[in-house]
């Protein structure tokens, strides 16, 4: 047993030389599954030593499929190993307060990034236990962070949809622009399968002022109307709303989002021009 141990040891200290400046698909498929073992058991071995060096590591890693190794094994250590669970919470806690002063990687921001990353995997099933990294992430200085927040509220608000979305709400009358526009688009997700559940929520920003935010608002609602049964949910829900101009806008951009993406869309354009002229009304 000893001399299978020492081999297997031998094989992933050549492996480790063999790929250790290689990106991650530039490696083959049984390499890849190897270097995600590697990078699960030292993040495994960082936490059940209360050590930093290896996550910080991968998590600062220049290949963004390292750094999506990285925050999916905290993700799957969190469910597959609960008594880890205050460790990574603290740990993650830790991670998200790097910047230039506090560490000696050169990416504190990606570490930041892959933080929040990974409380987006926490957060499908046990959102309120990492809320506060959202409310922190969505201030953070480096475009990057603030950014997967949003693609965490995505893919949260897809499989937890309600403290998800309340907590959204609370965003959407927010004094600063970008954030009113980061979270609609990050509801945008929830919405295209289940357009009813954000629809309320967009309407709050139907007389917001800022460009750019009435153009993410335009942009969402075009995105949640082109799947099966969502543009009657959409076009209902639009003919209470009183920015009639707005409207307009977001029902040019349905129907050319039926055009863009015809290999997906239930409806033609056509169609999808028919139903809009049949059921909205714009008095």
């Amino acid at each position: 047993m000893n001399e299978v141990y020492k081999s297997y040891a031998i094989y992933l200290f050549y492996f480790y030389l063999q790929t250790i400046n290689m990106g991650f698909y530039d490696l083959n498929k049984a390499d890849r599954i190897l270097l995600v073992e590697k990078i699960t058991q030292e993040i495994t071995n960082d936490l059940t030593s209360i050590e930093t060096e290896n996550i910080i590591k991968h998590f600062s890693d220049e290949d963004t499929y390292i750094r999506k190794t990285g925050y999916l094994a905290i993700g799957k250590l969190f469910y597959s190993k609960p008594e880890l669970q205050p460790t990574i919470l603290s740990t993650l806690q830790a991670l998200l307060k790097l910047d230039a002063s506090t560490t000696l990687t050169t990416s504190p921001e990606k570490v930041r990034q892959t933080v929040v990353n990974a409380a987006g995997e926490i957060g499908k099933f046990h959102f309120e236990k990492v809320q506060s990294f959202f409310d922190t992430g969505l201030f953070d200085e480096h475009h990057s962070v603030r950014n997967a927040v949003i693609g965490s509220v995505k893919k949260m608000g897809e499989k937890n949809p309600i403290p998800v979305l309340n907590w959204a709400k609370t965003y959407l009358k927010h004094p600063e622009k970008e954030i009113r526009r980061e979270i609609c688009h990050g509801i945008e997700l929830r919405g295209r399968t289940h357009p009813q559940d954000i629809l309320p929520l967009l309407k709050t920003l139907e007389f917001d002022e800022t460009r750019r935010v009435s153009d993410t608002l335009i942009h969402v609602l075009g995105q949640i109307a082109y799947k099966n049964g969502c543009l009657k949910t959409v076009v209902a829900h639009l003919n209470t709303w009183k920015n009639k101009p707005l409207v307009e806008k977001a029902l040019d951009e349905i129907i050319d989002v039926h055009d863009r993406y015809k290999k997906f869309a239930v409806l033609t354009q056509q169609e999808a021009i028919d139903y809009v002229d049949e059921h909205y009304n714009s008095k």
